[in-house]
């Protein structure tokens, strides 16, 4: 199977992959705002909601720090900063992509910090300083929200490429085991569809 192409947007090529992480970010995004939206207005800050017993309570919190409640207040504009940052350097990279899987751990990681540089920005105290809501309560662990969520899941999806010898550029690095086809051919030979296998993996 043939992962790298294009698609056709008003007229011009445009990467499949970039659409891949347009869509990725879109709904992840989406979802957080709208998870959000809905806590605000339905649930009563720091009263938890059982939804399975102790496994999994809904507890509204408004967090000053970073991702899971972690921080303290006074740091808030720093976080806003080190996500705009964050941002701004996959927005950069976004046109060099060549593979599909990495553009999903980019897209979830950009949704995600998408998501709480919103609630920085639009909400209380102020720009910059707003109180990111986190609401999802499971055991020994901090409380968070959707956007948490994804930028975790990508960060481990990017974890495993980068072991797997999976590169942004498509390319699959040779001494990694990813670079292994089945019926014992390497990233360099011949894949599915007569594809190379760096093309069969993306």
């Amino acid at each position: 199977m043939r992962w790298r192409g294009t698609g056709d947007l008003g007229g011009q090529a445009v990467p499949r992959p970039v659409v891949v992480l347009v869509a990725v970010v879109a709904l992840v995004y989406a979802a957080d705002v709208i998870s959000k939206l809905i806590v605000v207005a339905t649930l009563t800050e720091n009263t938890p909601v059982p939804v399975l017993g102790s496994l999994l309570r809904l507890d509204y919190l408004r967090n000053p720090g970073a991702a899971f409640s972690l921080g303290a207040d006074g740091y808030t504009v720093v976080f806003t900063l080190i996500a705009a940052a964050v941002i701004i350097a996959i927005l950069r990279m976004a046109h060099t992509l060549a593979s599909r899987r990495w553009a999903v751990a980019f897209g979830l990681l950009l949704g995600g910090a998408l998501g709480n540089l919103s609630d920085r920005i639009a909400r209380s105290p102020g720009p910059l300083r707003g109180w990111v809501v986190d609401f999802i309560q499971v055991p020994h662990w901090p409380v968070f929200n959707l956007a948490d969520s994804a930028i975790c899941c990508g960060g481990a999806l990017m974890v495993l490429l980068t072991v797997l010898g999976v590169r942004p550029d498509g390319q699959v690095d040779p001494d990694r085991g990813a670079g292994e086809i089945p019926g014992g051919e390497t990233g360099a030979g011949e894949g599915c569809g007569g594809g190379t296998g760096a093309e069969a993996i993306r």
